[in-house]
């Protein structure tokens, strides 16, 4: 995989840093959507497909990025398809910093080391090129504002960053209600993206696996509903992501 073209994962990252501090919003709910962003990455590559709410690895051939390898070699290891909302609660938390680190190596990012209260030293992270950052906004500004669909990237990068409560950032205010409406609304033109950015809700709100919920409704009404009636459940409750403070802390 060139790098001629952003991942996902580097792509919600570069969103999610705040210009002006240098730290990241929503830093607790973004290593879950950095874990999202990688299954979308490595679909749209061809390493993964989804079978149902599951991930299965159809080509273990290496993307030549090393973050989306080391995601890759874990899903193979499993030896049959992994749930997503698993995938995503399981222990690779840390991601943000994983990725901060991977951005700077590619030059996307430049550390800027500091102290709080002149003492606790932390790091700051700042976009290289403005531009860049400015581009992918506005493909998001383009789809909310046209209402033409946009391209399964896009959406999907939409959908991620609604689902870790990005929304708040990218357009804050009463001004930018209806904004957010829209981003969330995105959500619908990419099926992969909408499946995992749910899957990132339901670990963010704490929630069973679909096997769960549908076993659990099951054996409460007796209608042996299937996992993907839970699933729309899911999609109507709201977003998991707007629960949570739009918070921004510094990175150490």
């Amino acid at each position: 995989m060139g790098k001629s073209r952003r991942t996902v994962p580097e792509e919600l990252l570069l969103l999610a840093l705040d210009p002006t501090t240098g730290t990241t919003a929503q830093p607790q709910t973004l290593d879950l959507g950095l874990a999202g962003a990688q299954l979308v990455e490595l679909s749209l590559a061809g390493r993964i497909v989804p079978e149902g709410d599951r991930i299965a690895v159809v080509l273990a051939r290496p993307t030549g990025d090393p973050t989306l390898d080391h995601a890759l070699e874990l899903l193979r290891r499993r030896g049959s398809p992994v749930r997503a909302a698993h995938w995503i609660g399981g222990p690779r938390l840390g991601l943000r910093q994983t990725y901060l680190a991977h951005l700077e190596r590619c030059g996307m990012v430049t550390a800027v080391p500091g102290q709080v209260c002149g003492v606790l030293p932390t790091t700051r992270y700042q976009a290289s090129d403005d531009c860049t950052n400015a581009a992918i906004k506005q493909r998001l500004d383009t789809a909310i504002r046209t209402g033409v669909p946009p391209d399964p990237r896009t959406a999907a990068l939409a959908a991620l960053a609604h689902s870790v409560g990005l929304g708040k950032h990218l357009y804050p205010g009463n001004e930018g209600r209806s904004s957010r409406s829209r981003l969330r609304d995105l959500i619908r033109y990419d099926p992969l993206g909408g499946m995992v950015a749910h899957a990132v809700m339901d670990v963010q709100n704490g929630l069973p696996t679909q096997q769960n919920r549908s076993a659990q409704s099951s054996s409460a009404t007796g209608t042996g509903r299937s996992a993907g009636s839970s699933g729309a459940r899911a999609a109507g409750r709201g977003t998991g992501g707007g629960r949570v403070a739009a918070s921004r802390v510094g990175v150490r």
